[in-house]
């Protein structure tokens, strides 16, 4: 059993930004201007069944599976941490020195949700419980608490995940 503390919050500093200005002395509203379009989201992401699209911090080194979210206070809206196994295995999570609840997602190869730990409470004391399936994956993807139902993310869902490595 592999166990990897689940990772709390290390904010993603990933936002799309769309500024505009108006022309000098114009009213507000009032320019020719095209109005500025947000830019495409870009690195990698997955698309959830409700078309949102979350921009992901990937975890694919032990070191930094180990680390996850802890310490981090929040997370940013539609951000999250994918990791990636090198191998398809029962990767059991747990949420110690995490502290804010997650939504813990066990994704198999073909990006088919096979299980889900919804609302996952930070571990306030030793020994903190573990969760996940006795089910090989090689992705488990964690995202605030809450978001996955709110997205329609559920066990047989389908996710689109776009510029992540796949698993050796």
């Amino acid at each position: 059993m592999t166990r990897f503390p689940a990772l709390a919050a290390t904010a993603l500093a990933a936002g799309v930004l769309a500024a505009g200005s108006e022309a000098c002395g114009a009213a507000p509203g009032t320019s020719d201007a095209p109005t500025p379009v947000p830019a495409a989201v870009s690195g990698p992401r997955a698309t959830l069944p409700s078309g949102a699209v979350y921009r992901l911090e990937l975890a694919t080194v032990p070191e930094d599976q180990a680390q996850g979210l802890m310490y981090r206070e929040n997370l940013p809206d539609k951000t999250g941490m994918l990791f990636v196994f090198d191998q398809p295995a029962p990767h059991h999570f747990w949420m110690k020195n995490t502290m804010i609840p997650l939504d813990i997602v066990w994704i198999d190869d073909s990006g088919k949700v096979v299980f889900i730990s919804a609302r996952t409470p930070p571990c306030k004391a030793d020994p903190c419980p573990t969760y996940g399936p006795d089910v090989a994956v090689s992705r488990v993807l964690e995202i605030a608490g809450g978001k996955a139902a709110e997205e329609g993310l559920a066990v047989g869902s389908l996710l689109r995940l776009t510029d992540v490595p796949n698993p050796n």
